[in-house]
């Protein structure tokens, strides 16, 4: 049997536990929270002195910490670029019941979760005054415009090391914004990125449990995808953003050096996920591998290593790039 009849035959068998995966890994509609909980009450009659309040906490909040608030946010919005390429991955069918499949329902239920993200940050920054908002619009719509390439293909087994390596990656930023803000005094956006946070960390596990049941049924090859994916390293899915009457992808080292600046997303901590995976997934007890999958996995065990090394040596600038999105009287 081919190699991609071997995954459509895997997905097929997964496929049989959406609902459940469904019901483990994320929230019902009537029960999740939702944007409007976490931000001033417009029918409410405090509504501008909320405002008020809302917009004097955050002016205590430094350059940096809105750049990235700014960048997590069009990264967040660019959820349909996410869904329809999940939607085109191998062994996945749009429609569901006869001649479709139950894949649909997973990403349609993800992507319902994740849209309230963007939501709640966009809401945030437009009361906040502290961004420019036709700016941020701007750098969204053309990262949508852009597209999105994550180097999967249309190959499941890699697509599913992506999200689950990215699903942790946006845990870790949206968890440390929280805990910059709440040093800042900002609890309530501490609350909001906490929240978000928490989504990530649940969507991280239910594509590492879609990777895990595929270790058990067709190692190799899931092991080959998996360093596949570490050789070329994880695409982030703001890689292309830009500025209005920039380049596609000229800001995106801007917005990662501001991360790096205030500890929100490190190279180190690229290195530290790669190497939770390679914990979660087990891969020093693989048993019954090919000649080929045995020499990516000795390649792979001494892959965090190395990198770590390489990251270790990085250096980033202490001045702040000067974002259209950001007004400079805000650095602090």
């Amino acid at each position: 049997m081919s190699t991609h009849n071997v995954r459509l035959e895997v997905m097929h068998f997964l496929e049989k536990n959406i609902d459940s995966f469904v019901d483990d890994y994320l929230i019902p509609v009537e029960k999740i929270w939702q944007p409007s909980d976490l931000l001033p009450n417009s029918e409410s009659e405090t509504f501008l002195e909320d405002v008020k309040e809302l917009r004097e906490y955050a002016k205590e909040l430094p350059y940096d910490f809105w750049v990235v608030l700014v960048g997590d946010t069009i990264t967040e919005e660019a959820l349909p670029t996410y869904e329809s390429w999940l939607m085109d991955v191998e062994g996945v069918n749009q429609k569901e019941g006869e001649s479709g499949n139950g894949w649909a329902k997973w990403i349609r239920h993800w992507t319902g979760e994740e849209n309230r993200h963007g939501d709640l940050l966009n809401k945030y920054l437009y009361l906040s005054g502290r961004v420019n908002m036709r700016e941020v619009e701007i750098t969204t719509q053309y990262l949508l415009n852009d597209g999105f390439d994550p180097g999967t293909d249309r190959d499941p087994y890699k697509n599913f090391v992506f999200t689950s390596f990215q699903e942790l990656a946006t845990y870790i930023s949206h968890n440390r914004v929280a805990k910059l803000a709440k040093q800042y005094g900002d609890h309530k956006l501490s609350k909001i990125c906490r929240l978000i946070a928490g989504d990530e960390m649940r969507h991280h596990h239910a594509y590492s449990e879609f990777v895990d049941r595929i270790f058990k049924v067709d190692p190799s090859e899931m092991l080959l995808a998996f360093v596949d994916m570490m050789k070329r390293k994880i695409t982030m899915p703001a890689n292309l953003i830009r500025e209005s009457g920039g380049k596609m992808g000229d800001a995106f080292e801007l917005f990662s050096d501001s991360a790096q600046r205030i500890g929100v997303y490190t190279a180190v901590d690229y290195v530290d996920i790669m190497q939770k995976l390679i914990d979660r997934w087990q891969i020093a007890n693989l048993t019954g591998l090919t000649d080929e999958a045995e020499k990516s996995r000795e390649y792979l065990m001494k892959l965090p290593a190395r990198m770590l090394r390489v990251a270790e040596r990085m250096s980033i600038g202490k001045d702040p790039h000067i974002f259209k999105w950001v007004q400079p009287a805000i650095i602090k």
